[in-house]
């Protein structure tokens, strides 16, 4: 059961678990407490789960005055034969048992989530010496999310065991420390191309210029961390010399955002999350996006324009894999959020640096040594699934979504 007590009882006290099943319908909640205030229980804990039209619903109480718990048996049986339902009654003592100390929030995203999967996360917790205490669905699509609230062991090691499971059962796992911080203020600052977007920026503007495949070698080396990002910036930006500016209008009207993308950033900002993004690609790309998404950081690279036409060059400083890093923990200071409130999302090499810094790195769709590296992967195509990992759920963004449009 849940711990949403509302009363503190010694350990030694005489208490009963009364549970109700079958098929759920208006009422039911009403009508056992109903039942049990006859017999002056106090109510210690409860819990109520709703499954494809049944419910389970659990009640801790404390026992009845003497000699009227046989009655209190009887009569709530017979109140749930009524209704057409199941009633079991347990004897006990005291409250639940307390949690273990170090409670994690783990939660498993599959596409779909199958039986197997699921039973080896549980023994993987079981085996990191941790207890589950509750599990509850985010989301059933665009993928099953389910989260489970776990106590009994360290973040951190759990983390390691259970993202190491993860590539092999082919689903995504994300393991956070349980607390306030869940529900604080936080920053999330995202890369851009491949991640805020499907494209990648560079090559939209090589296109133009007749010398795609030339970039996108060196764009692939650079991404898999073959290549100085510096180097391979300089050398891809030469390539665009001699481009007219104009083409900057056209390759803003090419971008393409990651399905998901808006629902994603419309629902961070309601929660008065602050959103940002990071881009080793171009402020004449990035700028737009800030204003078209109502963002709050944009930082990138900036192609030079003179007499009309690009030169080849860029600058002011680069933004590299260390700028990334470096560019987060200056968001997070100015949004007024500790760095480990924060939440930043990429897919490649030049990410790494700020995944790692930030409090929550999230490798999207991303290469094999980027989800190696970062604390959990999403691999799923739908940017907004991160949001369960933010313990959102489908039908809070959904509801959110009709009240604005109302």
């Amino acid at each position: 059961m849940s711990a949403s007590q509302t009363s503190d009882i010694p350990a030694d006290v005489p208490t009963l678990l009364v549970k109700i099943f079958g098929k759920d319908r208006p009422g039911i909640t009403a009508g056992l407490f109903d039942t049990l205030a006859a017999y002056s229980v106090d109510v210690v804990d409860i819990e109520q789960v709703v499954t494809r039209g049944r419910i389970t619903l659990c009640a801790l109480v404390t026992q009845p005055p003497a000699g009227r718990e046989g009655d209190l048996r009887a009569t709530v049986h017979s109140w749930a034969e009524s209704m057409k339902m199941q009633a079991e009654i347990i004897s006990g003592r005291g409250d639940n048992r307390p949690r273990g100390l170090g409670r994690s929030l783990v939660t498993v995203l599959g596409h779909p989530l199958t039986a197997e999967a699921t039973a080896a996360v549980a023994a993987e917790i079981t085996r990191s010496g941790a207890n589950i205490d509750r599990i509850f669905r985010l989301a059933k699509y665009p993928v099953t999310a389910v989260e489970f609230a776990v106590s009994g062991a360290e973040t951190e090691p759990l983390r390691t065991a259970l993202v190491t499971e993860a590539a092999a059962l082919g689903v995504d796992i994300a393991v956070v420390a349980a607390g306030l911080h869940r529900r604080a203020q936080r920053l999330v600052v995202m890369d851009v191309d491949s991640t805020l977007i499907q494209d990648e920026v560079i090559e939209l503007f090589a296109a133009h210029a007749g010398c795609e495949d030339e970039v996108a070698e060196v764009t692939a080396a650079a991404m898999r961390g073959e290549l100085d990002f510096e180097q391979s910036l300089h050398a891809r930006v030469a390539l665009l010399a001699g481009l007219d500016a104009s083409v900057v209008e056209k390759v803003r009207s090419e971008v393409r955002l990651t399905p998901g993308a808006r629902t994603l950033i419309r629902t961070l900002k309601r929660l008065g999350y602050q959103v940002g993004v990071v881009s080793g690609g171009f402020t004449q790309v990035t700028d737009d996006l800030k204003e078209r998404l109502g963002l709050d950081f944009a930082q990138a690279n900036t192609l030079e324009i003179a007499d009309g036409k690009l030169t080849g060059k860029v600058t002011g400083e680069i933004v590299d894999r260390a700028g990334k890093a470096r560019l987060l923990r200056r968001f997070a200071a100015e949004a007024g959020v500790p760095l480990s409130q924060t939440v930043a999302i990429g897919d490649g090499a030049n990410d790494l640096d700020m995944l790692n810094a930030a409090g929550l790195g999230v490798a999207f769709n991303a290469k094999p040594m980027v989800r190696e590296a970062a604390h959990t992967a999403v691999n799923v195509p739908f940017l907004d699934t991160v949001l369960y990992l933010l313990g959102v759920t489908r039908e809070e963004v959904e509801s959110a979504d009709m009240h604005e449009e109302d």
